[in-house]
């Protein structure tokens, strides 16, 4: 859904209906992914080498498992293939 809010082919009202997904969440997770773009696309090495999660950045990872849990329902929903496997 970010990605299809960045190519901008679409308004986001559109983008958000059809996955059945607020356009504030659509928005926040576009710009996630606009200011985590070079960490996930450029810096593989330097994540390697990253510490393990610590204690802080759990209610992160809880946050985000829960959207992926909502957004692979949403999907269900849609008639799609299931996000899960």
């Amino acid at each position: 859904m970010a990605l299809e809010a960045i190519k901008g082919e679409e308004p986001l009202i559109q983008i958000a209906e059809r996955f059945d997904v607020h356009p504030n969440q659509i928005t926040k997770w576009k710009r996630q992914l606009l200011d985590g773009a070079a960490v996930v696309f450029g810096r593989t090495r330097r994540l390697q080498r990253r510490a393990p999660a610590s204690p802080s950045s759990m209610p992160k990872i809880g946050e985000l498992t829960m959207e992926n849990d909502f957004l692979s329902g949403a999907l269900g929903r849609m008639g799609g293939t299931s996000a899960k496997r």
